[in-house]
């Protein structure tokens, strides 16, 4: 298992944010599918699962992208 890590982490050396963006549009449109396969009658409990891991994931990430552009832009980067 410790390879599969590691060979995440080297392709992630390797990305930009365009790659990134891809990789995040892939799996949306994967979750967008595996949802349209859950009955009508039983969307209620996957849609609040999924709203809670997107707040869990979501604030985190954007934290931490504030916090990158407040450094970059005491440093004077722009």
């Amino acid at each position: 298992m410790k390879r599969h890590f590691d060979w995440g982490n080297a392709y992630i050396r390797e990305c930009d944010w365009k790659d990134l963006a891809l990789v995040k549009f892939c799996l949306c449109a994967m979750g967008v599918l595996i949802g349209l396969c859950v009955p009508e009658k039983k969307r209620k409990i996957p849609l609040i699962l999924a709203g809670i891991v997107f707040l869990a994931t979501y604030i985190p990430l954007m934290v931490k992208f504030g916090r990158v552009v407040c450094r970059s832009l005491g440093s004077g980067e722009e």
